[in-house]
C-alpha cells in the first residue's frame, strides 16, 4: 500500500531571475485597522491587494509597481500616525510650558504693581 502523497511539481526558477515582489498586505491591513491616517492605510491596502492580485496572475513587473506604491503609502500611514501624535505632542507641552512662566511672571508683576506702600500718596 503507497501512503506517499502526490506532490505538484513546481518548475525550478531561473537563478538569475529577481525573486517576487513583496505585497505588504499584512502592514496595510495594520494601518488600516489601527493607523488609518487620513485614509492612507486604505489606499495601501488598496494597493497590496493590487500587487497581490498582480503576482498571482503572473505579472511580476505589475506587481513589483504596485507592491511599490503599498510600500510607500505604508510609510506615509505609519510615520503620519506616529510623528504627528508625537509633534502635538511636543507642542502641548512647551506651549504649558510657556503659558507657566507667563503666568508666574504676571502675578510677579501684579503683586508688586498693587501691593506697594501708600507713602507715595501721603504728602
Amino acid at each position: 500500500m503507497d501512503t506517499s502523497y502526490l506532490r505538484e511539481e513546481r518548475p525550478a526558477s531561473k537563478r538569475g531571475s529577481p525573486p517576487a515582489p513583496r505585497d505588504h498586505l499584512v502592514w496595510a491591513i495594520f494601518n488600516t485597522l489601527y493607523m488609518n491616517f487620513c485614509c492612507l492605510g486604505f489606499v495601501a491596502l488598496a494597493f497590496a491587494v493590487k500587487a497581490r492580485d498582480r503576482k498571482v496572475a503572473g505579472d511580476v513587473e505589475a506587481a513589483r509597481h504596485f507592491s511599490s506604491k503599498a510600500r510607500c503609502y505604508n510609510a506615509l500611514a505609519t510615520a503620519g500616525s506616529v510623528v504627528l501624535p508625537l509633534l502635538l505632542g511636543a507642542l502641548i507641552v512647551t506651549g504649558v510650558i510657556h503659558l507657566s512662566k507667563l503666568a508666574e511672571e504676571s502675578v510677579g508683576f501684579f503683586t508688586y504693581q498693587f501691593s506697594g506702600s501708600d507713602d507715595e500718596d501721603v504728602g
